[in-house]
């Protein structure tokens, strides 16, 4: 596994980590937070992936256009656009007022991103894998 991609992954565990504990949080959980870092973890794992196979990739938020990327490799993945399509939208809207979470919200883009991750992490395989 390179260099990058492990760096990636660790980023993405990071953001995976606060999504969790924000979601299971018992006084006042941030549910705009877990949705958020549900978002940036599954980024960080799109271009992960793709700088192990060495593709470059623009700096940008849009999960639909990064994993646009990554048909070449899984041309299967395209049945997953409308869920990284959903889950770009926390890039952005859940860091202003007037787009509050709630845990339901949460809920979902935490079952997204735990979709979108597993897949990624499969296409990721290394015999020197992170645990993740």
């Amino acid at each position: 596994m390179t260099e990058a991609c492990k760096q990636w992954l660790r980023k993405a565990q990071g953001d995976y980590t606060s999504m969790m504990r924000e979601y299971r949080a018992l006084i006042r959980p941030n549910y705009d937070s877990s949705c958020f870092h549900a978002q940036q973890c599954i980024e960080k794992l799109v271009k992960g992936f793709l700088a192990e196979k060495e593709v470059p990739f623009p700096k940008t938020h849009d999960l639909r256009q990064l994993f646009k990327l990554t048909y070449i490799f899984h041309p299967e993945w395209k049945v997953l656009e409308d869920d990284a399509a959903e889950l770009t939208e926390e890039a952005v809207e859940t860091r202003y007022p007037g787009e509050d979470r709630t845990k339901e919200d949460a809920q979902h883009e935490i079952q997204i991103c735990k979709k979108l991750r597993k897949h990624l992490l499969a296409g990721i395989k290394s015999k020197d894998q992170l645990s993740l």
